[in-house]
């Protein structure tokens, strides 16, 4: 039977330790951190997402901004809207909640934030700095899971890590940071997608496997090998008849895979919880960036 690597409370934990912190950098009579949040248009995950977000801020003590924009918005507008966040002393990090409306060039949109203040680590600055193994904000979920396997002392050094998916948010920056020269890292890295073959002949040998897919029960235990660390980034909203009308189910079939894993994350409570956490771990290091350091 699995140990679950528990996400929810490890946030908790990391969030109470940056609540702890900035008490100390208010008392010093310091401004506290801002982050800020584009939302565009009505994507209910989205708004359920960012609602967290700001909810996280009042947790750990952080100013939190929501700028909502109807899914008509011009491109030229939002791009003014980062001009405006970029130039501001008072804003430390933004994000722009994705996906965006067609009307929108997505890339022109993450190309248009100050490295300096994409807490999302999504920039391409920012992005080749952590390929390059030099500081920089990490993307949010990749950093929630490297930190989720530190705090529970998981050994990676050696270990034959397999990706399943391929994204800029999750699959290409986890697989990098899980062959980095560092710990969490040392792992030999499979990054496998929509086009591997077989992909079961690679999951069988891992011995962590990290899925971002977004296909419900994609991974079966017949599809691990005893012992292994499961970490399941999927969330795929299911309608049931409960009140909220759906369910949240991740990539893993967790009932099957937790009588054959070692390690296993569930959904909810494993990564997205860590996810939101490390936006709050990467705000506050661009707020003392930007303040401590002008």
């Amino acid at each position: 039977m699995a140990k679950i690597l528990d996400g929810l409370k490890v946030s908790k934990e990391i969030k109470k330790e940056i609540g702890v912190e900035v008490e100390k950098i208010v008392a010093g009579k310091h401004r506290p951190p801002h982050l800020v949040a584009i939302l565009v248009g009505k994507n209910g995950a989205s708004m359920t997402y960012v609602k967290n977000k700001i909810k996280d801020c009042e947790e750990v003590g952080f100013k939190s901004t929501m700028i909502d924009f109807p899914s008509t918005v011009s491109e030229a507008e939002l791009l003014e809207t980062i001009d405006e966040l970029n130039k501001s002393k008072d804003v430390d990090g933004f994000i722009v909640q994705l996906p965006l409306p067609k009307q929108i060039d997505q890339e022109k949109i993450i190309m248009a934030i100050d490295p300096r203040k994409d807490v999302d680590g999504f920039h391409p600055e920012n992005f080749g700095k952590m390929a390059l193994e030099m500081a920089t904000f990490l993307p949010a979920t990749p950093f929630g899971i490297i930190t989720l396997l530190e705090r529970y002392h998981i050994d990676t050094k050696g270990k034959h890590c397999v990706v399943i998916g391929r994204s800029r948010i999750v699959g290409k920056p986890m697989s990098i940071l899980m062959g980095r020269k560092d710990f969490p890292g040392n792992s030999t890295v499979t990054l496998t997608h929509s086009y591997t073959p077989h992909i079961e002949d690679f999951t069988k040998k891992a011995d962590i496997i990290i899925t971002a897919l977004g296909d419900p029960n994609f991974l079966k235990a017949d599809m691990i090998k005893e012992g292994a660390i499961i970490i399941d980034v999927g969330i795929t909203r299911v309608e049931d008849d409960s009140e909220k009308g759906y369910r949240l189910i991740g990539d893993v079939d967790f009932e099957s895979c937790k009588e054959k894993a070692g390690w296993i994350t569930p959904v909810p409570g494993g990564v997205g919880p860590m996810t939101r956490a490390m936006l709050m771990k990467n705000t506050l290091l661009a707020y003392k960036t930007s303040v401590y350091n002008d």
